[in-house]
């Protein structure tokens, strides 16, 4: 919330704002995870992976992003949240159209039906996530067989 202000300065009041700000506290939850999931890979599999011939990229493409997957899914999980509140935020601080404008646009004029609506539109966008449900198990259905294909 501290940097919008900053981001309306460089950027200007509209939509951009919300998108970096959406973007910028959505993505060290993010890599952060990933990083983890990186190195959490276990030794096991880092000595049959590593193996003559094999090169860094080849390793990580076929164990680390693998094992990185379940990882990234839960990462993803919070940052759409995170994305909907920083957004909202950016909106409600100096946007001029939104949910986050509405929302406080409504509550100025003690409009509480409005900022409820806001408030549920809100929620509903949050906690809509089967499709990230279903690309989760498309893509780590494989990740712990305990198999290097190569």
């Amino acid at each position: 919330m501290a940097i919008v202000p900053i981001l309306m300065i460089w950027v200007g009041v509209g939509s951009l704002p919300a998108v970096i700000t959406a973007f910028v506290i959505s993505f060290f939850p993010i890599v952060v995870n990933v990083a983890t999931g990186l190195a959490t890979i276990e030794p096991e599999m880092r000595r049959r992976a590593a193996q003559p011939g094999r090169h860094a990229p080849e390793i990580l493409t076929k164990v680390g992003i693998p094992r990185a997957m379940p990882y990234l899914f839960a990462s993803l999980k919070v940052a759409i949240t995170l994305a909907f509140i920083g957004s909202v935020i950016s909106e409600t601080v100096g946007g001029n159209n939104g949910i986050g404008f509405l929302m406080l646009s409504a509550s100025a004029r003690n409009d509480a039906p409005t900022t409820f609506a806001g408030l549920f539109a809100i929620a509903i966008m949050g906690g809509d996530v089967r499709d990230l449900r279903h690309g989760r198990k498309r893509m780590t259905r494989w990740a712990f067989r305990g198999e290097i294909v190569g």
